[in-house]
């Protein structure tokens, strides 16, 4: 999937990721990329177009993927884009 091309649509900010994330032991990179250009991962559409809605008005912008093992991680980047966290579903 080409998604937006890979052009970046927003600041990061500041990029951190729980110790829960850092533990799974897998380079994160690709999916911090993802989300920075747009791919929001496996949101439903709703989720999506809410996303979409939140580069335009200001809002804080949420990703999902698998990463294998059945694992998934969270991308948060805050309202004010000051910051971007990687976490695990239960640690948000």
């Amino acid at each position: 999937m080409a998604y937006r091309l890979m052009n970046p649509r927003f600041p990061l900010g500041k990029i951190v990721a729980t110790p829960g994330a850092l533990a799974l032991g897998i380079d994160l990179q690709p999916y911090l990329r993802r989300h920075h250009c747009g791919d929001w991962g496996d949101l439903c559409e709703e989720d999506k177009q809410t996303n979409e809605e939140a580069l335009e008005q200001g809002f804080r912008i949420l990703s999902c993927y698998q990463v294998g093992g059945g694992k998934r991680i969270y991308i948060i980047t805050e309202a004010g884009r000051e910051a971007t966290t990687i976490l695990l579903p239960e640690e948000y």
